[in-house]
């Protein structure tokens, strides 16, 4: 596997490091990352990078400096963390929550985080400026709208009356046949993975690498799956399946992982969060 610094960074603090402090020695993340062949050098330029982009604050104890997340970046990785772990299968209202914006034509940067936003927070875009939901959002699109004062947004809380119609919109909103195509493949990838003997007893070196990849290769997936209501969900979707594939083997290499993490942080790691079905 091709690891990335950067998100190696964000991950070991978001799973482990989080909970011990949400602060590290450089000396100490250096040696985490060496476990995944990473440089001294790059994590140096990687960890100066995230300080300047507001992840980190800095201070020396000693000969130490000492890396903190932020208030703020802290919030942002546990607002993530929740979408990761949370898994929402829930039966559907029949309606829409509804997105659509103006935007004056000399302010597309404007216009570029309104898409951004709306995004994260699980929309689908329909046309170029309207956006869906098949969730409550109404009050996330007005906290977006009260960021963006020279746009004009206007929330509606909307339906079509017609199931086969509201498939046909989820299916224009999203595309579900790759994202479908890629949790089968992610399945069949760490399908061999779950065995509750086996992993329990792993190396903490090993645990820790086997973790940090099934989670590098599934945190993307809440970013783009739309957590369509039961209703709403082709036939054979496989995203339950997924999440609780990767449910059962996060939490099945955490105690080696956790202990190998405490044992080079010279500290306890508390309890993380895990998948909620």
């Amino acid at each position: 596997m091709q690891w990335k610094p950067r998100a190696l960074i964000l991950d070991l603090f978001g799973d482990y490091l989080r909970y011990a402090g949400s602060e590290a020695k450089l000396a100490d993340i250096t040696e985490l990352l060496a476990v995944f062949d990473i440089e001294a050098a790059t994590v140096r330029v990687n960890l100066s990078r995230l300080r300047k982009e507001g992840w980190f604050t800095t201070r020396r104890v000693g000969r130490e400096t000492v890396y903190a997340l932020t208030p703020h970046m802290l919030e942002i990785l546990d607002e993530g963390r929740e979408r990761i772990f949370r898994r929402r299968d829930e039966s559907w209202q029949g309606r829409w929550t509804m997105a659509i914006y103006q935007v004056p034509e000399s302010e597309r940067a404007v216009r570029e985080q309104l898409r951004k936003q709306l995004a994260w927070h699980g929309f689908g875009q329909l046309s170029p400026s309207t956006w869906l939901s098949p969730h409550d959002l109404i009050s996330a699109v007005r906290e977006i709208a009260a960021e963006y004062p020279l746009a004009k947004v206007d929330a509606l809380w909307c339906g079509t009356g017609d199931l086969e119609e509201d498939r046909e919109l989820a299916a224009r909103c999203w595309d579900l046949e790759q994202l479908g195509a890629d949790y089968r493949q992610f399945i069949r990838t760490y399908a061999a993975l779950d065995d509750e003997a086996a992993n329990a007893g792993k190396d903490g070196r090993t645990a820790l690498i086997e973790r940090m990849q099934i989670i590098g290769d599934f945190r993307r997936f809440p970013f783009r799956d739309p957590h369509l209501p039961l209703e709403l969900q082709p036939k054979g979707w496989p995203s339950s399946e997924a999440y609780s594939l990767f449910g059962a083997i996060h939490r099945q290499l955490g105690p080696a992982a956790t202990e190998f993490v405490s044992g080079i942080i010279g500290q306890p790691v508390g309890q993380g969060q895990e998948v909620v079905a």
